[in-house]
């Protein structure tokens, strides 16, 4: 896309970014210094961001329904469970910490080559926020 002039220098390296949301409710019960705590509920917030460098012909970097569609699949089997029983929480600890890594990694999975993972954020109650930025290869080039 050509902007020309001062607007095509300023937007010179720039990167869109889109960002999806969705919520679910589960259980889990999080193991802390050895003592396993008392299993409870959440409304677990989700929060997606996507990356690229280019908008395509209609000016969108991603359809915001189709990665809805992709993150619903994700939070599926976790939505209305303890996540303490559902893959991969039975072995590994269901923190905050590990969901977000979890749902970043199957969604970079079905992200087409030219967008990015930037982070998946969840919330599993207000204040309460645990991130993941997965790591970009170096030959990248920012993407």
């Amino acid at each position: 896309m050509h902007l020309g002039g001062v607007l095509a220098a300023y937007t010179l390296g720039a990167m869109y970014e889109v960002t999806v949301e969705r919520i679910f409710r589960a259980a889990h019960a999080i193991t802390l210094a050895g003592q396993r705590e008392q299993t409870h509920e959440h409304e677990w917030c989700v929060r997606v961001v996507v990356g690229g460098q280019e908008v395509n012909h209609d000016g969108v970097l991603c359809d915001f329904h189709w990665l809805q569609r992709q993150l619903d699949v994700i939070l599926a089997p976790l939505e209305n469970q303890d996540l303490n029983a559902v893959s991969p929480f039975d072995r590994v600890n269901p923190t905050a910490e590990h969901v977000a890594r979890h749902i970043a990694e199957a969604i970079g999975a079905v992200l087409p080559a030219e967008l990015a993972l930037r982070s998946a954020t969840v919330t599993e109650a207000p204040g309460c926020t645990a991130t993941y930025r997965p790591q970009r290869p170096r030959s990248a080039g920012g993407a």
